[in-house]
Parts: structure tokens; C-alpha cells; sequence
């Protein structure tokens, strides 16, 4: 089983700054919603409409949210059953990369060999031919659709067995991007630029908050696992933060069907409603606040400017 080595107070310890970023909504500009009923046991803070506020989860709280496969059973079985949530094992997620990669290089194979469920990593060199040149792969744009905690991104364990996953083995879309900075950054500069890169092209998202973070903890505690295996130690908290950002605005959380931001409009637990409120509106103003939540906001880092994520697919 997975040895849990996400918890938010280690990163609050770092800084809580940092863990203030990776909670936060680029959207609302508020903190990422829980966007399930699972935490409601810890009181009306923990509503599915309610923010993930640094305080609720650092602590004694530092162990609020766990993978998936650390929650009890019956737990994943009720996410199964209200959100479909259902995780992916590395091979499976391996294969489908190998896929992607197969349609872009044009030939198989070329990170790893799949066998019966597992695989073997080609340890020599990604060559790369015509056009296609190994920054282009880099800055080659791919998105996770509903990425629970990222797995077709970064595999640090397999989240169906919780194995941890070696860090040259590792099968994820963000992974290779590395393992191709690694071969071909010549200074320790460039490598930073392009690692750099290599995250603001990966996207995703997800309905439930705690899947959010997980997911963005999981790009941050990957880059600071590459960054020790290059450079020997450990990135400084700006690095970090940078890392953070990147992840804040590229994994966000959304409602697929309405591309919009859960509960983007809900109102605190603690805010008490005044007479003027009351008077201000009727049933029906407050159901179409309910059903008007903001569109996501998504970061083009290339353009270096912010835009609705349905005007992407209003394009298609």
C-alpha cells in the first residue's frame, strides 16, 4: 500500500503561501470547492459547496485528505457510485500514453515496451527526426479529462495499488516531457526553462476539490523530485511557488458538462444573511444563482493570457 508522503501541513511547513496557491481557484479567485459530501462528517466547513480553507486540512487536520487508495472502501465506493469516480492503473494509463506518443513520433515504443500489465523503460536516448524536434514535444499541449489525482500526468504510484512507481520508470505525459529536458538541457538554466515549460503544457481537471489538490500536490511534488534527481537538492520555495502557479491555473476544477466553476457562487457557512438580502431577492433569483456558476478560466502560457475554457472548445 501507498505510503502517504502528501500532507498538507508538510507543504504548509514549507510555506503556507504555498499551500494557500495550491488551493486556489484562478475562476473565483477564492479557494477550490470540496465538490463532494465526503468530509461532511467534520462539520457544515466540509459541505460540498463550502471552500477548502488551508485551515481546514493542516494540523490536526493534515490527514483530511488521502488518495483514494488510502480511503476506506466503503468511501470509494460511494465516490464510485455518486461521481463515477473510477482511477485508472499505470499500465492501463501507460499504454494509452504510448498510444498518443505512437501518433506523434510516428513510430511504437519509444519510452517504454508494454507487456502484461507492467513495462519495460528504453533507457537510450529519445531520438527525435524532420520537423519534430524535442522542444516541440515539450511544448506539445495535453489535457486529462476528469484527472482524479493526475495519473495519465505525473505516476508516482499507481493509484489503484498505491506501488510507488521508480522515479526513471515513471509513464506519465508529464514525465516524458522531463525525461526529454533531461536528455537534451545542456545548462542547468535551460533545464529549468524547459521543465518549466514541460508543466504549463499539461492540463486537467476534475469536479472534486480533494481530487484538485491531489493533483496539483502531485505535479509539485513531482517537480521537486526531478528538480533533487538533477540538481542534488532541493528547489528553493520560489521554484516551488512558480511550479505552484502553473498548476493552480492548469488543473483546475470544473463541472465537465457545464464547463463551469462548482458552487462558484455559493455562500460561505459563516455568512449570516441580512434583512436587505431577504428583501433583495425571491426563490426563483436565488435558483438562477445556483444554476449561473462562473466558466473556468484556463492560462495560455504561450499568449500569457487568461481565457474561458468553452471558448476552446467552441472552436472545435
Amino acid at each position: 500500500m501507498l505510503e502517504i508522503d502528501i500532507i498538507e501541513q508538510n507543504i504548509a511547513d514549507i510555506s503556507l503561501d504555498l499551500l494557500k496557491i495550491l488551493l486556489t481557484d484562478k475562476t473565483t479567485r477564492k479557494y477550490i470547492r470540496w465538490g463532494s459530501d465526503n468530509y461532511t462528517k467534520y462539520g457544515s466547513e466540509y459541505s460540498a459547496n463550502q471552500e477548502i480553507r488551508p485551515e481546514l486540512i493542516i494540523g490536526d487536520r493534515s490527514t483530511v485528505i488521502q488518495p483514494r487508495v488510502s480511503k476506506k472502501e466503503e468511501e470509494q465506493t460511494k465516490r464510485t457510485r455518486d461521481k463515477a469516480e473510477v482511477f485508472t492503473p499505470s499500465w492501463v494509463c501507460n499504454e494509452q500514453n504510448n498510444l498518443v506518443d505512437e501518433a506523434w513520433f510516428g513510430r511504437q515504443d519509444v519510452f517504454n515496451t508494454a507487456g502484461d500489465k507492467c513495462w519495460t523503460t528504453h533507457l537510450e536516448k529519445i531520438e527525435f527526426s524532420g520537423e519534430k524536434t524535442w522542444m516541440s514535444y515539450v511544448d506539445a499541449r495535453r489535457m486529462e479529462v476528469s484527472c482524479g489525482e493526475a495519473p495519465y500526468l505525473v505516476s508516482r504510484y499507481d493509484t489503484v495499488t498505491g506501488e510507488i512507481i521508480p522515479l526513471h520508470d515513471r509513464i506519465g505525459i508529464l514525465d516524458r516531457k522531463i525525461r526529454i529536458v533531461n536528455e537534451n538541457a545542456s545548462t542547468d538554466d535551460e533545464w529549468k526553462k524547459w521543465a518549466e515549460r514541460a508543466f504549463q503544457s499539461c492540463y486537467g481537471y476534475d469536479f472534486q476539490g480533494d481530487n484538485v489538490l491531489l493533483a496539483r500536490e502531485n505535479l509539485l511534488y513531482s517537480y521537486q523530485e526531478y528538480y533533487e534527481d538533477r540538481f542534488g537538492q532541493t528547489p528553493a520555495v520560489q521554484e516551488l511557488k512558480k511550479i505552484a502557479q502553473i498548476a493552480a491555473w492548469n488543473i483546475w476544477q470544473m463541472n465537465g458538462l457545464t464547463l463551469t466553476a462548482p458552487y462558484s457562487l455559493a455562500p460561505p457557512v459563516q455568512k449570516q444573511m441580512s434583512l436587505f438580502d431577504v428583501l433583495g431577492q425571491d426563490d426563483n433569483d436565488e435558483s438562477e444563482k445556483e444554476n449561473n456558476e462562473l466558466p473556468c478560466k484556463i492560462f495560455d502560457w504561450r499568449s500569457k493570457e487568461s481565457l474561458e475554457f468553452r471558448s476552446l472548445v467552441n472552436r472545435g
